[in-house]
């Protein structure tokens, strides 16, 4: 029997979501019934269930490809294998950027989030970073009703032995040409134009606890087979590294004393992450507090008397800098306090997830260690804490389409590329998504700049600086962030998405067109309302305009003011702004960074001049007629830059010294010359 779940609300168009309390036994018997599938040819496969392939598959479709997701269980996809959270300072602007461009994880978030709050609200709007807190069980069930909804979508449920090449296309570059997949369980090669693959931790995963070490990507499955990285590593190539990550111990709710902690509140009105949605399904009252506490010396006692019975933490293996254990923490800066967040997993879970606890000791270690935390010294550990190494493919071999640039048709996204966070892997498994279905339609391939989209300057990192450790989105990352803020990701990438990619569809392109429409209506209503200082203030009272400023100001103007808002101006001017009171917070984002988005223009389109400027793939970097010394040529011979752009940036970032530094203007010089 079906359980029908409130509607959210489309700017008056009504979705509706139905899901089936025998949800995943549905699932299941789908994938036994689809051996079938192994005799189709599909334009696109997507290897992986995780935010990366969910993702991939949905975006592959959305582009008119038919597409298979291949997954090892088909009822952990759309699983928060790690932190119950979505969104935060960088990971934010990747989520509204993927909602912008019709992807999933935002709509999700906005369904199953049960904590929502603006991180970095005390600084400016640029680099607030929306966040929500998530019920694991509803943010699942969200994504496997969309994919399961999605039309040219098929889901099977398998492990993939290898994947399937040939000689390439001698009219597109490349060694080899993917043409699809093995099973493991021996059926019979699927067929496929193009294969994304989203591995996540699980290529050649291991997992730690103590000095105990198994294999798989996450507790409870199996690594991906061994036949995948022979694939990657012996046939294709292709470098691999190795990384690792882990994850904290789930605690028993009831067994922690949270008066020895201190409450935060979530927003008293949620913000969406979605464009599409109005409000949250969670009601402001309904969200549930988080808590903050922090480590004591007790807490280092015994991370460092543990350190001979933890394999993981010794091992050379590069671990995030950003997300790091609580071993590496305390070895890292000792005699420090560190915070520890007390986080619900959901509306009706029992568990807790302490973040900044991750931990790789023994169960027993781990339990003495929580317990000289004074919140939790009573604590009791329902899954213990564990680490992963795991193998990842270095991203500078990849376009910035997210193709291998030696293998026609193979994408890679998510972890496999070095990075860390669902909000990374989402927005990589999206983009890879698009240009396999792209590639499998014949369509030339799509690339997002770093001048409009945190996406692009994700991806541009990645292929052009490649990863020494895990990577994760930050602000500072992006040069031209007062320009790529969170609440104009739609007027930046849907009408995009929609009219050059083909990723969106029209019920949201038809949203953001009316909201660009309306927003410049405001804007001009805005900047035709002129009037001298003193009239302003004999209108508007005290709002903090100099009595011997005698200028002209004009709407736009005003709003520059800390203290003038959208809503006075209305007040005074009711036929005149009232009608746009529905986007009072944008128009007053939109003022304060006019002037300073109107200084970086210049410079964003010469970067983007510059990234139209495509080059060669086959160029003879060794024999160029330049000035270049063979350590640069040899560099640029194996990294192979696509466009004349990307070049000068990565020689600035592998060579430091001044002498080599000229040798890139040089060469961008030449490159301009001659492209």
């Amino acid at each position: 029997m079906a359980a029908s779940i409130e509607p959210l609300c489309v700017h008056g168009c009504r979705r509706f979501v139905t899901l089936s309390k025998t949800f995943p036994s549905f699932l299941l018997r789908f994938s036994r019934t689809a051996s079938h599938l192994a005799r189709h040819k599909y334009d696109v496969i997507v290897v992986g269930g995780g935010h990366a392939g969910t993702e991939a598959a949905a975006a592959a479709a959305r582009v008119g490809a038919e597409t298979l997701l291949v997954t090892q269980k088909i009822h952990t996809i759309g699983a928060l294998s790690c932190n119950p959270s979505l969104g935060g300072v960088g990971k934010g602007h990747l989520v509204k950027e993927v909602d912008a461009l019709d992807g999933l994880c935002g709509r999700a978030g906005d369904w199953a989030g049960i904590h929502f709050s603006i991180l970095n609200r005390r600084k400016g709007p640029a680099v607030w970073g929306p966040r929500a807190q998530l019920d694991r069980e509803l943010y699942r069930q969200f994504i496997q009703s969309e994919l399961l909804s999605t039309p040219r979508l098929t889901v099977l449920e398998g492990s993939v032995e290898e994947l399937l090449l040939t000689e390439p296309d001698p009219e597109e570059p490349g060694h080899h040409r993917v043409t699809g997949i093995r099973l493991a369980n021996g059926s019979q090669p699927v067929s496929a134009s193009s294969v994304v693959l989203t591995t996540g931790t699980f290529l050649s995963g291991s997992l730690f606890m103590g000095q105990t070490t198994s294999p798989g990507g996450r507790i409870g499955d199996a690594p991906s087979s061994a036949g995948l990285s022979h694939t990657l590593r012996e046939r294709l190539g292709l470098r691999v590294g190795r990384l690792r990550t882990g994850t904290p111990p789930r605690i028993v709710k009831d067994s922690v004393d949270f008066s020895l902690a201190s409450l935060h509140a979530p927003d008293k009105q949620p913000t969406p992450f979605s464009f599409l949605n109005t409000h949250t399904r969670c009601k402001p009252e309904e969200q549930l507090p988080c808590y903050l506490t922090h480590t004591t010396p007790g807490v280092e006692k015994v991370v460092r008397e543990s350190l001979h019975l933890n394999c993981h933490i010794q091992q050379d293996t590069k671990g995030p800098r950003y997300c790091p254990s609580i071993e590496s923490r305390v070895l890292r800066f000792p005699g420090r306090r560190h915070q520890v967040w007390l986080e619900p997993e959901g509306l009706t879970s029992d568990l807790l997830y302490p973040q900044g606890l991750s931990m790789t000791m023994p169960p027993d270690v781990q339990l003495c260690l929580i317990r000289e935390i004074p919140p939790l010294h009573r604590a009791e550990i329902h899954t213990p804490g564990y680490g992963v190494q795991y193998d990842f493919v270095c991203p500078t071999q990849l376009s910035p389409a997210l193709q291998v640039k030696s293998t026609q048709g193979l994408f890679l996204a998510g972890q496999i590329n070095g990075t860390t966070g669902y909000e990374e892997a989402a927005a990589q498994g999206l983009w890879a998504g698009v240009n396999a279905g792209r590639w499998a339609l014949s369509m030339p391939p799509v690339a997002l700049s770093r001048t409009e989209s945190y996406i692009g300057v994700l991806i541009d990192d990645l292929v052009s600086r490649g990863v020494t450790e895990p990577y994760r989105m930050f602000t500072s990352r992006a040069e031209f962030r007062t320009s790529l803020r969170p609440d104009n990701a739609d007027l930046r990438l849907t009408l995009k998405g929609f009219e050059e990619v083909g990723c969106v569809s029209s019920l949201r392109y038809q949203e953001a067109v009316r909201v660009r429409d309306s927003l410049q209506d405001a804007l001009a209503a805005l900047q035709s309302l002129v009037l001298p200082t003193s009239s302003w203030k004999k209108i508007l009272g005290d709002v903090g305009i100099s009595e011997t400023k005698n200028s002209i100001l004009n709407g736009m103007d005003l709003l520059q003011y800390n203290n003038v808002s959208f809503e006075m101006l209305a007040s005074a001017f009711p036929e005149r702004f009232s009608p746009h009171l529905e986007f009072s917070q944008r128009l007053e984002i939109e003022a304060i960074y006019r002037p300073h988005c109107d200084l970086q223009r210049k410079e964003m389109e010469r970067i983007q001049r510059e990234e139209s400027l495509s080059l060669p793939p086959d160029m003879d970097y060794l024999s160029l007629p330049v000035s270049l010394s063979q350590e640069v040529r040899e560099i640029l011979d194996r990294v192979r830059p696509s466009t004349v752009s990307l070049s000068t940036k990565e020689l600035n970032l592998v060579f430091s010294q001044s002498n080599q530094q000229h040798q890139g203007r040089h060469l961008h010089h030449f490159l301009i010359t001659v492209i």
